[in-house]
């Protein structure tokens, strides 16, 4: 539970770092921070996503002790792939010719990548062998850094420039204090394999090449709303975007960080069937959760807009949050609950034809919908839904398992009726006495149906949560 803990910890100070930066840096700026955020994020996936992955799925306490090479090939694989992207990089912007983006923000968009690949890459290790109190503390003292550095460098500055080097310096800080704790003993260079850089480059490159078209979706929306509409227009699309998109990816892998591994575990430990039937369940559970979550926030989003949402972005927010959380939702169980049915069974290529299927239907929606800024969020929607759609399709067809039925209707009508009932609420004078009746009487009704269905087998879940917090305070 304490990783659990420290995602929603780390959800919430994401969620408002990025409002103050926000706040501080004005929507024009802010577009331009976000616009090489997104940059970033395309970077560290081409170069570093697909070891990141590899480490998640292969490498375990086990084989921390058992396979010292493994950890040594990652970390080669790391090292040469880094050192080759600073290079590039370097010669490309010393070279005279003209790019996209000023070479600052491009030069900061590389080295943001590569520090949140470290980064990442390194919390991916500690996950897998389940060093939760280590977690932890790296996620706490990397967004309280942030919060000095990024938010402090957008207050005093009001320049992305400034507000992208506080994002670098929180992870690397992070990293640096932490460093010893997430080193392996036995892990040497000279114990690399290149087969086993085979392995993992096999398993990962699909993912890899499936998620990248899903960040240029939203990089290529945010481009062309910066480049026919104005990078103000962009800050606020990209504010709605980056705020939801981070608490449904946090919530997502607060659960993903303890379901996935516990998949990986017992097709470790007892077959490739048990590995097959607790994504099943993981599935239900991610279900379960996200629906009523995203359910949550919708109805919730005046009062939210209105308590924490700077003035220059509200109005704006709450139109392309609304039209943006469908993609989000389905993004979201694509990624945690359907991509890994094809992750535990190591056939990873059919992630690539969702992608696909998602990237045309984006295209074909800014082609046929209005020429306007809104018809960017709704295309971003219905390429995420057309994804998941595929998907789902394919894993069917493949006997994947799946959650069961009564899980599955109970979860949503238990957010119907959340629904149901605050949706006059929704109606009221935004504020925070609106917000909290709301929140306490969503989750009432929808903990209400967990007891009774006993939806995903949440209510054991929560009767072992209660017993380990009164235990606690005898």
């Amino acid at each position: 539970m304490k990783v659990i803990a420290a995602f929603l910890v780390n959800t919430l100070c994401n969620f408002a770092i990025g409002l103050l930066v926000a706040r501080f840096l004005g929507p024009a700026e802010f577009g331009r921070f976000a616009l090489a955020l997104a940059v970033a994020a395309v970077l560290q996936t081409a170069q570093f996503e697909w070891i990141r992955l590899a480490a998640i799925r292969f490498y375990s306490q086990r084989s921390r002790d058992e396979q010292p090479d493994l950890r040594s090939t990652l970390d080669f694989c790391f090292g040469l792939v880094a050192a080759a992207v600073t290079i590039i990089a370097s010669l490309a912007m010393i070279s005279g010719h003209d790019l996209w983006m000023p070479n600052t923000l491009i030069g900061l968009a590389v080295a943001a990548s590569i520090v949140n690949g470290v980064f990442d890459y390194n919390t991916a290790m500690v996950r897998a062998r389940f060093d939760d109190t280590l977690y932890s503390r790296l996620v706490l003292t990397k967004n309280l850094v942030a919060l000095v550095c990024t938010a402090g460098g957008a207050l005093l500055f009001h320049s992305a420039t400034m507000a992208l080097l506080g994002v670098c310096m929180s992870m690397t800080g992070s990293l640096l204090i932490f460093r010893k704790g997430m080193m392996d003993a036995g892990a040497r260079s000279s114990l690399a394999k290149p087969e086993l850089a085979r392995l993992f480059f096999r398993y990962s490159a699909p993912i890899v090449v499936a998620n990248l078209l899903y960040l240029v979706i939203p990089l290529v929306n945010r481009a062309l709303a910066a480049h026919v509409y104005g990078y103000a227009e962009a800050g606020q699309f990209s504010l709605a975007f980056d705020i939801g998109a981070r608490v449904v990816a946090s919530i997502g892998s607060a659960l993903d960080v303890l379901l996935f591994q516990l998949a990986v575990r017992a097709a470790e430990q007892h077959g490739a069937e048990r590995g097959r039937e607790q994504v099943a369940t993981n599935m239900g559970i991610v279900l379960a959760i996200m629906a009523p979550t995203c359910a949550g926030i919708w109805l919730t989003l005046p009062s939210i807009e209105h308590i924490v949402v700077p003035l220059d972005f509200r109005g704006p927010f709450e139109h392309y949050f609304s039209l943006l959380l469908p993609g989000h939702f389905a993004f979201g169980l694509l990624c945690f609950a359907v991509n890994p049915v094809f992750q535990i069974a190591k056939r990873t290529r059919p992630m690539i034809f969702g992608a696909i299927a998602a990237a045309i239907a984006d295209m074909l929606c800014i082609l046929f919908l209005p020429a306007q800024p809104a018809s960017l969020a709704i295309a971003q929607s219905c390429a995420m839904i057309t994804g998941i759609v595929v998907l789902i399709g394919w894993a069917a067809t493949s006997g994947a398992r799946f959650p069961r039925a009564r899980d599955v209707a109970a979860t949503i009508a238990g957010s119907l009726a959340m629904i149901a009932v605050l949706l006059p609420l929704r109606a009221m004078p935004p504020g925070i006495l609106v917000l909290l009746t709301q929140v306490c009487a969503g989750v009432f009704i929808y903990v209400a149906f967990i007891a009774v269905f006993d939806i995903a087998g949440l209510r054991g879940v929560g009767f072992g949560v209660a017993k380990t917090l009164r235990m606690k305070l005898a």
